[in-house]
């Protein structure tokens, strides 16, 4: 560690300027007699500029800054998941226990617990070569998760030595020709991604269980998307409700500068959520940073890093991760306020200029890859974003959504009307379907992406008939406009909302989607050779078989049901032919 010292000359909140060192650029200093910590991020002649993780408050020209000769890293090994962190992979709960619910300054903390020993399993022998990212023994982490210790990248060598056993994350458990010795835990600069292979296509979807998401948006392994929407309309729900149920392996979850009110409700919600795959304890795949809106700024400039950092080494183990960020808009908040106190020249609305560029540093992280240990893993990002008053056109959003392939727009109009998920089909996209469509055909249907262009095209025709019908009554409309409106309005009530807290509806499986997709169609279809038949549009929607199919989808075993339901429902449609 070096310890060359200087001096604080100017404070500026968290933006301190210190003369007599001479570090190098993102190098971590201590700054002040509490030796809060601090990353530098500019330099001019002899002056170093540094940004401090902590609060200054109290803090004066005069006092000591001194290097360490590091950069900001995270210590990654056995150990993170189930894990609570601030913005600077310092553990809260161990904070807690020790000074109570307020952070001291200056209080160092292991992101690690280096004492506490685990059962490493070689799953190399000597002799073995091994290079970066090789997979050397396994750690049975949680229940659910085995965590693999891997060779750190740029190490490469015969091994000479590997012994299995109960070992604490800093004792050598392997040994290479060169000398190089590798423990369980590594350490990696969270601003310089993990390297890998080569990135693959995205071609597999995430699968998520929520209708409107996988069916008519849905978002790749690897993938990113975007959350925009205002204050109230559900983006911390459906986050969560990724979370829960997307098919990724690791949850990685970062509470950006959120109220302190909801990141509580995410931390105590999320311990005892079930991971309906196993039945265990969802936080048994999840590492959650925390880093609420009254916690320092620079500390949650560094939060989104941090949670990046550790959803590669997840990937680079071979896993499927799913990286929430809520919210990026916060973010990019404390980026223009560092900015600011730098008094560098402001872009539009004041955010720095480099904003469009650090969002695309973070979004291009994602992805799914070949791993260096020849494996295949993904990191995939959903970036919650809350633009003032719900207007997409500010900054943030625009930068997120030039950069992002899936777009999520939720809407305040929806969520008042009690339409939840709130998310707006006709602003919302996704680039994706044309890479994910022969997945769809080979797994779930051959007509899959089809349905789910008749089912879209639907929704779009019902929005221009409503202008019609705002003007002129519903009334108005040739019956087979109107059978159109009723066939829609299904789509809506039936397919498109879905309860997050109810057990049976929270979460939907491909296939059954597809079929309720396909009912609606059939009703559609139906509907339409009786009305040709003289039958009456009233006769045809008020079928009883088609309610019990709608409400059917909030009981057990609705998915071997759904058949038998839709037989019934062509049978009462045909019917009223014969009535009239």
């Amino acid at each position: 560690m070096s310890e060359e010292s200087g001096l604080i000359y100017r404070i500026s909140g968290p933006v301190v300027t210190a003369v007599g060192i001479s570090p190098r650029m993102y190098e971590v200093v201590r700054v002040g007699d509490e030796g809060l910590m601090g990353e530098v991020i500019e330099l001019h002649g002899e002056q170093s500029v540094i940004q401090v993780y902590e609060e200054t408050s109290g803090v004066k020209p005069g006092e000591p800054v001194i290097r360490t000769g590091q950069t900001l890293s995270v210590k990654l090994g056995p150990g993170l998941l189930t894990q609570i962190y601030d913005g600077i992979q310092r553990p809260l709960e161990d904070l807690e226990e020790t000074m109570g619910v307020f952070i001291t300054r200056g209080v160092d903390a292991d992101g690690l617990d280096l004492s506490k020993k685990w059962e490493f399993n070689a799953s190399v022998s000597v002799g073995d070569e091994v290079s970066g990212g090789s997979i050397i023994g396994i750690v049975q982490e949680t229940e659910t998760v085995e965590h693999r210790i891997m060779v750190p990248p740029g190490k490469s060598g015969k091994v000479t030595s590997i012994q299995s056993g109960e070992f604490d994350v800093t004792t050598t458990v392997c040994t290479l020709e060169d000398g190089t010795e590798i423990a369980m835990m590594q350490e990696w600069p969270v601003r310089t991604p993990r390297p890998f292979i080569q990135k693959n296509a995205p071609d597999v979807p995430l699968i998520t269980g929520q209708r409107i998401l996988d069916f008519l948006f849905p978002l790749a392994k690897g993938g990113t998307a975007g959350i925009p929407g205002p204050f109230g309309a559900g983006k911390t729900v459906t986050q969560q409700q990724l979370a829960r149920w997307s098919d990724a392996q690791i949850v990685v979850y970062i509470g950006c500068g959120e109220r302190g009110n909801e990141m509580t409700e995410v931390l105590t919600e999320f311990p005892h959520l079930m991971d309906p795959n196993t039945g265990k304890p969802l936080m048994n795949r999840t590492t959650m940073i925390a880093n609420t809106s009254n916690m320092p700024v620079a500390a949650r400039e560094a939060s989104v890093y941090t949670g990046i950092t550790i959803a590669e080494y997840f990937r680079d183990m071979g896993y499927d991760v799913a990286l929430m960020a809520d919210s990026t808009s916060r973010w990019a908040e404390a980026m223009r306020e560092i900015s600011s106190r730098l008094e560098e020249m402001p872009g539009e609305e004041g955010y720095p200029a480099y904003l469009s560029s650090r969002l695309a540093e973070f979004y291009e992280r994602a992805g799914r890859v070949q791993t260096l240990g020849g494996g295949d893993g993904s990191v995939s990002v959903i970036g919650a974003v809350s633009p003032p008053g719900g207007d997409i056109s500010e900054p943030v959003s625009q930068g997120t959504l030039r950069i992002v392939k899936v777009f999520w727009g939720l809407d305040a109009g929806l969520a008042r009307q009690r339409h939840f998920p709130a998310i707006n089909w006709l602003s919302s996209y996704s680039l994706y379907p044309q890479a994910l469509d022969q997945w769809y055909r080979d797994n779930i249907a051959s007509d899959y992406p089809e349905v789910r262009t008749k089912i879209s095209s639907l929704l779009q025709v019902e929005a221009e008939l409503q202008e019609i019908v705002q003007l002129v009554g519903s009334d108005a409309l040739p019956m087979d406009q109107q059978l159109t409106l009723e066939v829609a309005r299904m789509i809506r009530e039936f397919f498109l909302q879905q309860n997050a807290f109810h057990d049976v509806d929270t979460f939907s499986q491909l296939d059954l989607q597809y079929e309720m997709a396909k009912a609606i169609l059939t009703f559609q279809e139906e509907s339409e050779k009786a009305m040709a038949g003289g039958a009456g549009l009233e006769d045809v929607v008020n079928v009883p078989a088609r309610t019990d199919l709608m409400r059917g989808r909030f009981e057990e075993g609705y998915a071997e049901r759904i058949g038998e339901l839709l037989g019934k429902m062509s049978k009462q449609i045909a019917g009223t032919m014969e009535d009239n």
